[in-house]
């Protein structure tokens, strides 16, 4: 397959050192890439690290500099922000789990750097939503769903109550009750990952998904969506968990058992195979192995290149340096194949026509 190149910022997150021989030209490509994939800041955080800013051109700088400043200004909000969380839904008695950009930076993984982040999203038993939600309405979120349609459609089919805002800060909240819509056709257990979940030190009922959780999320958050605008990042997010995690003993071993057990072995399979191909991840060769052939991967030589095809163009930054004339029908597709995978076939049918007739006619909304 020959698809344009994304070698610069491919390159620049594997080995930073390649920063330091770039011409004026691919500077401004690199900068024109990582701002559209999110990266400016861990292009930041990267040259901070391993000392590389004095070789760096002066108004490279003051870019990634810009993007720095702001990603350090979200990760203080969101400190800000889970702690008058948990003071909402101390009341309930409640434990929540951090998910995605929020559990990497108040775990202080390496994934949070330069990451990043719009909202928070926690998980919480389904048992608990009505006490959760009524605590976080009264500290001032209310949901942004605003149709009854949309209110129906989160709380009858999705995994997460409609997202909420709060009406003086605006910053936004999503709460999960699981990983996937109640609909999809994989149905991973919430209380398994609940009960694995680890406390966030300097907070009394604020946790995180164990390792291995922590990246089966991630997998499944990017390979079950259909809205791949963030999938680089998404990738990105998988290459450094699985670099950090795979040092811990055991992980590689209890990785696809995990799988298994929670219904996750097709994202956990893409999880390895893009991140591999993408960014040059260290997964062991049996452990791909392993995951190939573990049922429930894709066992059709056909399938998997038509699968490589969509998500090779689907999952690069969205820049035009970096899209060829299939990307645009790969992401419909791959859209189309998020939302089959959760609904079934009725209400994903109803579900499209509405959306299509709302986007014709907005002011039919009711």
């Amino acid at each position: 397959m020959t698809l344009p190149s994304i070698t610069l910022l491919r390159d620049a997150l594997v080995d930073p050192a390649t920063l330091t021989t770039l011409t004026p030209q691919q500077w401004d490509l690199l900068i024109r890439q990582g701002r559209n994939a999110d990266m400016l800041a861990r292009l930041a955080a990267d040259c901070q690290t391993f000392g590389l800013f004095e070789h760096i051109p002066e108004q490279v700088r003051r870019h990634l500099d810009s993007a720095a400043v702001l990603a350090r200004r979200q990760h203080r909000e969101l400190r800000w922000e889970v702690q008058l969380i948990e003071e909402a839904l101390a009341p309930t008695g409640t434990p929540f789990v951090l998910l995605k950009g929020a559990a990497y930076a108040m775990s202080g993984l390496l994934a949070a750097r330069g990451r990043m982040m719009s909202d928070v999203d926690i998980l919480v038993p389904r048992a608990a939503l009505p006490e959760v939600e009524s605590a976080l309405m009264m500290r001032g979120w209310v949901s942004d769903a605003k149709s009854a349609y949309d209110q129906r459609y989160y709380r009858t089919w999705m995994h997460e109550l409609p997202p909420m805002r709060h009406f003086h800060r605006g910053t936004s909240i999503d709460v999960h009750h699981a990983i996937v819509p109640i609909s999809a056709r994989s149905h991973p257990s919430s209380e398994a990952l609940l009960s694995s979940a680890l406390p966030i030190a300097g907070y009394v009922s604020v946790k995180s998904l164990a390792p291995l959780d922590m990246v089966l999320h991630s997998a499944s958050h990017l390979f079950h969506e259909g809205e791949l605008e963030q999938g680089f990042r998404g990738i990105v997010d998988l290459d450094s968990l699985l670099r950090e995690f795979g040092e811990q003993d055991g992980f590689w071993s209890r990785l696809i058992p995990r799988a298994i057990e929670l219904e996750l072995v097709r994202p956990l399979f893409y999880a390895l195979r893009y991140t591999s191909l993408m960014l040059g991840t260290p997964v062991p060769a049996p452990v791909m192995a392993d995951a190939s052939h573990t049922p429930g991967a894709p066992n059709s030589a056909l399938f998997l290149a038509l699968m490589d095809a969509l998500f090779l163009r689907a999952l690069r930054p969205t820049h035009a340096s970096t899209s060829d004339g299939w990307t645009p029908l790969a992401r419909w597709l791959l859209y189309v194949r998020g939302h089959w995978m959760r609904m079934p076939p009725g209400l994903l049918v109803r579900h499209l026509a509405r959306k299509t007739w709302m986007t014709w006619f907005p002011k039919k909304e009711g």
